[in-house]
Formats: C-alpha cells, sequence, structure tokens
C-alpha cells in the first residue's frame, strides 16, 4: 500500500468505530465464468468479513492489457488497497499484448492471477489434479464434463466447499514449473488464481458462529 493510501486509511481508522474492511478491486473480462466466480467469493463470510471486494468487468473481451489500464488508474484512488487483474493466456494463440500487460501491472503494483491455457483450468483444479498440456478447447471440454454445465455461466457454490483443494493443486504446478525451469508463458498448465484466493482469504476457515 502507498503512504498516501495507508495515511488515508489511518485517518479514517482514528475516526471511525470500527475495523476498516481492506478494500480491494479485481478486473475481469466479460460476463461468464470469473465474474461468476468471484461473485460466490464476494458471499463466502471468511471473504465478507474482512475484504471490501468489488468486480469491475471490462466489455472490450479478451485484452489483458485494458484490464491492466483500468487497474492502474483505479489504484490511483487512495480509498482502494489492491487491484487485481483475473485473465488468461489462451491457446494455441496468445492473447494479445501479455507480456507488456504484466510488465506495467508489475510496475504499476497491480496484482495479476493469470490462468494458463485459461480460467476453465482453475476450475478443473477444484475436482482433480492436472499435469499435462491443454489448449483452450481442451480446457473447456473438461471443464464442463467436471460440473456439467453448459456454457461460460458457472454456479459458483458448487466450487466454494473445494477452494483449498484448488489451491494446493495450482501451487503445486507452480512448484514444479519453477523446479523444471518452465517460464511463462510455457507454464501450461498453471493459474495464478490461488494467489488470488488467498489474498482475500477464501481459504481461510470461517470464524465460529460466521454463515456458510
Amino acid at each position: 500500500m502507498s503512504a498516501k493510501r495507508t495515511r488515508a486509511k489511518d485517518l479514517r481508522r482514528r475516526i471511525g468505530h470500527s475495523p476498516e474492511l481492506r478494500t480491494l478491486v479485481v478486473f475481469c473480462e466479460g460476463e461468464g465464468s470469473e465474474p461468476d466466480y468471484i461473485r460466490g467469493l464476494q458471499r463466502l463470510p471468511q471473504v465478507a468479513g474482512n475484504t471490501a471486494l468489488t468486480i469491475e468487468i471490462s466489455t472490450k473481451h479478451g485484452v489483458p492489457l485494458t484490464l491492466v489500464d483500468l487497474a492502474v488508474k483505479k489504484l490511483k484512488d487512495p480509498e482502494i488497497d489492491e487491484c487485481w487483474c483475473v485473465f488468461d493466456v489462451e491457446w494455441p494463440r496468445h492473447h494479445p499484448g501479455l507480456a507488456e500487460a504484466l510488465a506495467r501491472a508489475r510496475g504499476a503494483g497491480v496484482q495479476v492471477a493469470v490462468s494458463n491455457p485459461c480460467f476453465e483450468l482453475w476450475l478443473i483444479l477444484h475436482y482433480k489434479e492436472c499435469s499435462a498440456f491443454l489448449n483452450t478447447d481442451q480446457a473447456e471440454r473438461k471443464s464442463r464434463s467436471l460440473d456439467r454445465r453448459e456454457g461460460k455461466r458457472v454456479s459458483a457454490a458448487s466450487y466454494m466447499s473445494r477452494i483449498g483443494d484448488a489451491v494446493r493443486r495450482a501451487e503445486a504446478l507452480d512448484r514444479r514449473h519453477e523446479g523444471n525451469g518452465t517460464v511463462f508463458p510455457e507454464n501450461n498448465p498453471s493459474s495464478g488464481m490461488y494467489l488470488f484466493i488467498r489474498a482475500v482469504g477464501a481459504d481461510k476457515t470461517p470464524a465460529p458462529g460466521s454463515d456458510g
């Protein structure tokens, strides 16, 4: 958090009477699996009790650089603690401007959760291990075969009890790629969504007496 945002937060804490929720904005593309899933995270008591999580959806489908630029602007707001961008690599043809988007995010302090080849890989990891290379079509088909959905929309509730498994499997994939010396974007399959899950506290056990 920048010094400016820290001072603003500290001032409000001195004036207010209750703990200030950490404010986090996540940027994702389109209406579909990503915003559906993140809305499910918003409803988890361990998230809602600690983080004011807002979703902003870009109507420009498939452009990571657009998401990063929006997040960089939003992060200038002293009310905002963190901004995250959720986007895909895509195979066999990658999204344009991936390297530039990652570099710009890194330079501005914007966090990213990149799934390779796509977000559906993250959904798969809730159900099973997945260590073999996948293109986008294969990942989407495999994901739909596991949760029996039709199309892109997901029922987030069916995933929430499996988050811990997905985090463990995604982290293991990152460790394997690191051990093999595999670097982005060749680190297929992988998903940085587990980092976002930890950032919002969705992998924590709900406090006693909370709903859910």
